[in-house]
Parts: C-alpha cells; sequence; structure tokens
C-alpha cells in the first residue's frame, strides 16, 4: 500500500496553504512543510490549464538542491481559479473579492490545479480539473461572506468549504478536494506510480 511505501521518504510539501495541509495530512501521510517563495509573473498567452503547470512546476524546479537528497520526496501544488480564459487570482481589498465573486455568480468557472512530484533530478507533473456552478448571488450575500471569512488568500476569492460554498454552489463536476486545492484522489494515484 502507497501509505506503507511512503515510510521511506521524507515527503516535503512545499506548500503554506492551510487547506492542502489539512487535505495531506487527511491522506494519511506523514509529511513537513518547506515553502521556498517563487515570482509567480506567468509568461504572456498562457491558458488557465497551462499556468497550473507552469506554477506547480516553477516551485519545484526552484527548490534548492541542497534539500533534495535521495529519499526526498517534494510536493508543490497551484490551483487556478477561470471564469472562461480570464485567471482570477487572490484579492487584496474587500472591492476586489466582491468583484471576482460578481463574476463567478450565476455562472460557471473552472478550478484547476497543477500538481508536482520531485524525487532527485525526477520530476513528474499533472493536473486536475473541476467545473463549479454558484447559483446568482445577491450584493448582500457576497458582503456578508468578505466581512465575515475575509477571502484574501483564495483564488477566485471564496473557499468552498466556507459559508459561500454551502450555499452558493449548487453543482460541482469533479473532484471537490481539488477545488480546496489538491485533487486527493489524483495525488493517491499518480505518488503510486511515481515511486515504484
Amino acid at each position: 500500500m502507497l501509505l506503507n511505501q511512503l515510510l521511506n521518504y521524507d515527503v516535503v510539501l512545499a506548500s503554506g496553504s492551510p487547506r492542502r495541509k489539512e487535505l495531506l495530512s487527511s491522506m494519511g501521510i506523514s509529511f513537513r512543510v518547506e515553502v521556498h517563495p517563487v515570482d509567480e509573473s506567468l509568461p504572456e498567452n498562457i491558458s488557465p490549464a497551462e499556468a497550473a503547470t507552469y506554477l506547480s512546476r516553477l516551485k519545484i524546479t526552484n527548490f534548492p538542491k541542497a534539500s533534495c537528497k535521495e529519499n526526498t520526496l517534494i510536493i508543490t501544488a497551484d490551483t487556478i481559479v477561470a471564469a472562461g480564459n480570464e485567471m482570477l487570482a487572490k484579492s487584496d481589498t474587500p472591492e476586489e473579492a466582491a468583484a471576482m465573486l460578481q463574476k463567478l455568480s450565476g455562472k460557471k468557472h473552472e478550478v484547476i490545479t497543477g500538481v508536482s512530484l520531485r524525487l532527485q533530478n525526477r520530476i513528474h507533473d499533472f493536473r486536475a480539473c473541476t467545473d463549479v456552478y454558484f447559483k446568482n448571488l445577491t450584493e448582500e450575500e457576497i458582503l456578508y461572506y468578505i466581512n465575515r471569512f475575509e477571502p484574501y488568500d483564495k483564488a477566485g476569492s471564496y473557499g468552498i468549504q466556507e459559508w459561500i460554498g454551502h450555499i452558493g454552489i449548487h453543482r460541482i463536476e469533479g473532484s471537490y478536494f481539488n477545488v480546496m486545492g489538491l485533487p486527493t484522489h489524483k495525488l493517491y494515484d499518480e505518488l503510486q506510480k511515481f515511486i515504484q
């Protein structure tokens, strides 16, 4: 079983996201967190799907070589929220968050998470995509959510596991956990293949 095999590795989650830590932990995987920030500027004309993998790969290739020991298994991830071809990053202000949620209101959007795995010089990338459907949100609902939950650290300015997800999302197609920031089912399968 994968969990037994992983006991032979020093598993490193290269992400400061509380949701990713929670999800990886709930998978039964023992790990430590080591974050090395990178410049997350994107090339021009990159698609949202390519952007998610580009950023996860950037984080893993910029991981210090000294930390990439023989039994060190590094996991990086990046989640992109896309409304059509527009990528919705994290917001800095209540006004930005409200504008993003207005764009998502009553429509379908995609949540794409790129994941990269590394063992010394061997790197493997994959991604998962989930379609999320919001009901029409009222201005009052949007402001209530922003004031109570301050979702500024989240792509698209919302967390599916929070109040807005409970009352506003009427359908998803794909992995729920992917929307939280880590496609756990796919990660399990890809890890199994990667360490064999």
